[in-house]
């Protein structure tokens, strides 16, 4: 198989302390948030990741100015923009390899009264429809078109947009971004309901309230609107990604390691923790730092008649969809069952035969439910050769390996660097024994 790829020694015991990356969800809505504005817009804690580069790049090709101040804080400036611009071959073929590139349909129409954006790409993790945005952007008054041969979405809004009342048919978080910056520019009031309320989407109300605009309910599922007719610069430093947070609270329970999670935004983490205190991690948090603490075994918890766990994805601030597959294999590394529920994507959980293969013991239900049966310690996983289907089925391959006895092999890791900065690099700094092989065929 050719390509990039590591090499993972696992049963290492890690040490040491390290820093989550910014987030990169909050990032994707932070630098299409610079469109809105032709003045400068400077981001602070910016993750050096495939998904963010890519973001830019495709800023630039609509015209704005990216300034590279230190390797985490970047300039932007967007005072000359040529939405057609997306039309070109490069242009078409970056934002069909990124699902965020659908964050820049709010700002375009706002600023520019029309976007052409080709079909979005992104994780092949079930069906993803697009539904919400663009039901709220027409009732803001763009006129949509989709040219399925060509795959392209046109949006116009023939005059400037007009506030209204939009009740979302779902907490879409991409959704929500895309309404509050289409909003921020309309003609008068909108008042959006059943909106996502994350800390990437308190952020994006945040910075624009630094730019101008009004924005009340931040926070809440019900956000107030007043639109205005220019905004001005910011600057916004990101906040830690909760997946990151999660990612290392997993690897720390699987090698059997004490280790410090440092500036973790705690208290934007919602039911991140306790979800892993109930697979039985013991943890501290020291100011802005979380420690988690080795044991030898990790007992999962039942609910208080004896009843199996269940552990599934909801709405902020629940346990986010995107943490499930590093929760399921830092269980099967707990004694005890939980019941994983993946409410929101088809296909997350196939990825499940890879752990089965190296001998964790998972029974799926359908596409949704995965019951793991957790032996602790007495059962190691075995090292096997896999390849990552998407960001996080990739780091909990990843999780999985530096557990495993003996070596194993991750392919497609241009995965994993979408989500991740330097991996590899930054969990052999606390001792994992990991190694990345560039451009081989194996």
């Amino acid at each position: 198989m050719k390509g990039p790829y590591l090499e993972v020694k696992g049963g290492s015991e890690l040490k040491g302390e390290i820093e989550p990356q910014g987030a990169k969800n909050e990032a994707l809505q932070i630098l299409a948030a610079c469109l809105l504005t032709p003045e400068k817009v400077t981001v602070e804690n910016l993750p050096d990741i495939q998904d963010v580069r890519l973001m830019l790049t495709l800023l630039q090709i609509l015209g704005v100015k990216v300034e590279i101040i230190n390797k985490h804080t970047i300039e932007l400036e967007a005072s000359d923009i040529s939405p057609e611009n997306l039309l070109a071959p490069e242009a078409r073929k970056l934002a069909q390899q990124l699902r965020g590139s659908v964050l820049l349909i709010g700002p375009l129409l706002a600023r520019c009264g029309k976007v052409i954006l080709p079909k979005p790409g992104g994780d092949k993790i079930g069906r993803r429809r697009l539904d919400t945005h663009f039901l709220g952007l027409q009732k803001l008054g763009a006129q949509l078109e989709y040219q399925p041969r060509e795959q392209l979405y046109i949006l116009k809004a023939h005059n400037r947009l007009k506030g209204t009342y939009i009740l979302l048919d779902e907490a879409s978080v991409t959704g929500t971004a895309n309404l509050i910056m289409a909003s921020v520019l309309a003609e008068g009031q909108t008042t959006i309901y059943h909106a996502a309320c994350e800390p990437y989407i308190q952020q994006l109300c945040k910075m624009l309230c630094q730019m101008g605009a009004t924005i009340q309910g931040i926070g809440s599922n019900l956000l107030i609107i007043q639109g205005t007719s220019q905004l001005g610069g910011a600057i916004h430093r990101l906040l830690a990604d909760v997946i990151e947070v999660g990612s290392f609270i997993g690897i720390a329970a699987v090698t059997h390691s004490t280790l410090r999670i440092k500036n973790a935004d705690v208290l934007h983490l919602g039911n991140t923790l306790n979800a892993f205190q109930r697979l039985g991690i013991p943890m501290e948090i020291q100011n802005n730092d979380i420690i988690i603490f080795a044991r030898e075994e990790y007992q999962i918890e039942t609910y208080l008649d004896g009843g199996i766990l269940t552990i599934s994805d909801h709405p902020w601030p629940g346990v986010s969809p995107d943490l499930l597959s590093i929760l399921l294999v830092t269980a099967t590394q707990c004694k005890g069952n939980v019941l994983i529920h993946q409410k929101m994507f088809e296909s997350r959980l196939f990825f499940v035969d890879k752990l089965i293969d190296m001998g964790a013991q998972i029974l799926l239900c359908d596409p949704h439910r995965a019951v793991v049966i957790g032996s602790g310690s007495r059962q190691k996983l075995r090292a096997i050769s896999m390849s990552s289907p998407d960001i996080r089925a990739g780091i909990a391959l990843l999780i999985a390996a530096l557990c495993a006895a003996g070596k194993s092999y991750i392919y497609n890791i241009e995965q994993i660097d979408r989500g991740y900065q330097a991996i590899d690099v930054r969990l052999r700094q606390l001792g994992a024994q990991i190694y990345r092989h560039e451009n081989m065929s194996n």
